[in-house]
């Protein structure tokens, strides 16, 4: 009995070899949709930040109007710059209560999106003139 009966005390190669196939296989599918789901969210967030922006700028021209039409306005305790009637761009990151995972550059006007190739920004030109609204341009084709 006991010459018929094989000690198992682990995989065989053949078990193993299977095993692994199995999980290129899977790899295979699962790692072009998770890199789909980061490009995704870059994007959301960088589309999001636009929304935030944009609200940030409707804001302070509310304040603007409601004080009547100082040449700073205060958010959250801090002193925002107008521009006919809506924050420079030397401000306007002032106006937003979270930019975490962008870089600002407030020469431009420009919320890069850390970790990602160029085109992946919101850009923020402010009111022209009195009459106009602030330009907020989103670009997300290089969030990858």
């Amino acid at each position: 009995e006991d010459m018929h009966r094989l000690d198992h005390d682990g995989f065989a190669f053949a078990e193993l070899a299977v095993v692994i196939a199995v999980l290129a296989i899977l790899a295979a599918f699962a790692i072009p949709r998770f890199v789909a789901l980061q490009t995704e969210a870059r994007q959301a967030s960088v589309e999001a930040l636009a929304g935030s922006v944009r609200s940030g700028a409707a804001l302070a021209h509310a304040l603007w109007l409601a004080d009547g039409r100082p040449a700073t306005v205060s958010m959250q305790g801090r002193s925002i710059a107008m521009t006919n009637g809506y924050p420079d761009r030397g401000t306007i990151d002032d106006t937003v209560a979270d930019v975490s995972g962008f870089s600002y550059d407030d020469a431009t006007g420009v919320f890069t999106k850390l970790g990602t190739r160029r085109d992946c920004f919101v850009a923020y030109s402010p009111a022209a003139s009195a009459d106009d609204a602030p330009a907020v341009d989103v670009a997300t084709h290089g969030c990858r």
